[in-house]
């Protein structure tokens, strides 16, 4: 099994990855058809949050849909309290990653690369891998694809995709912090990581914390309050999915959602619930990523 970095293709916009993604939407489990026995697995955390996972995981699976027509794509997720939750709910079956590749296998799969949507090589990302490494056999041909930040470059397109999107707040007396989600593994360096690549790169008013890790949103109000220029919080998060963190965690009206915790301390506060996911240039990190496996083979 191998683990490749990215590369670069044109980029896709994201009206057409949006017609990609309703073929997975629809149904959960579905698959873009290509050839039969050369298929991408797209991994993903997962969301119960239709309208996000259409936007996001969808846009990124149908993206590359796109770049790689003589492959099949299909989609797992890794959660099963959301692959329940989307059964029972819903009536969409989506399959867990043994699952995804037991069909594999079992359709005649030879060639498979899997591309996970994870933000960085954590405990997911880990476990992946662990899964993967009990179906090499299985397969001729097997590569294990890089999640969103991996390279140098990928933390530079992703500061330039993301403060692109919100340079409207950026007039010097709004603070635009980004949510991401956190870990306990070394992994989670890439947020103190990507605060200095936006440093570096000028953006003096943007800040990144996490909800379950470091830095903190303690951190960032201490930040903010000390430098006292501020009257506005523009939220987002920093995750690929708009999901239950987002809504709750970010823009919940609870008395500890970053929201309340922002309003409490005087600033003017709006929220954009938007993943990272269905951002046209997000998504063609995940299809450099999986050409660069591709290309491996």
């Amino acid at each position: 099994m191998k683990l490749n970095k990215g590369s670069k293709l044109v980029a896709l916009a994201l009206a057409v990855s949006a017609i990609f993604a309703s073929a997975f939407t629809s149904c959960g489990s579905s698959k873009v058809a290509g050839s039969a026995d050369k298929e991408i697995l797209v991994v993903s955390f997962g969301t119960s949050y239709n309208n996000s996972r259409e936007l996001t995981i969808g846009g990124i699976e149908g993206a590359i849909a796109k770049a790689f027509p003589d492959y099949t794509v299909a989609r797992a997720f890794t959660a099963d309290t959301i692959i329940n939750i989307l059964k029972k709910r819903d009536n969409i079956s989506v399959d867990n990653v043994d699952e995804a590749l037991t069909r594999a296998a079992s359709n005649g799969v030879k060639t498979l690369v899997v591309q996970p949507t994870h933000l960085m090589d954590g405990f997911e990302y880990t476990d992946l891998q662990k899964t993967l490494s009990k179906y090499e056999s299985k397969f001729s041909k097997v590569v294990l694809s890089t999640p969103l930040l991996t390279t140098d470059e990928d933390f530079s397109r992703v500061a330039d995709a993301i403060t692109a999107k919100t340079k409207k707040f950026d007039d010097g007396k709004t603070a635009i912090v980004f949510m991401g989600h956190g870990t306990e593994a070394e992994s989670n360096g890439v947020y103190a990581k990507m605060q200095e690549v936006l440093a570096s790169k000028g953006f003096a008013n943007y800040y990144v914390g996490t909800v379950e890790a470091t830095p903190s949103v303690t951190d960032i109000r201490k930040t903010l309050h000390e430098k006292a220029t501020y009257s506005k919080v523009v939220l987002l998060p920093l995750m690929v999915v708009a999901g239950d963190h987002a809504n709750n965690d970010m823009a919940g009206d609870e008395d500890d959602s970053w929201k309340t915790i922002f309003k409490n301390a005087v600033y003017d506060v709006e929220c954009v619930l938007e993943g990272l996911g269905q951002d046209a240039t997000i998504q063609q990190i995940y299809v450099d990523h999986t050409k660069a496996s591709v290309d491996s083979l």
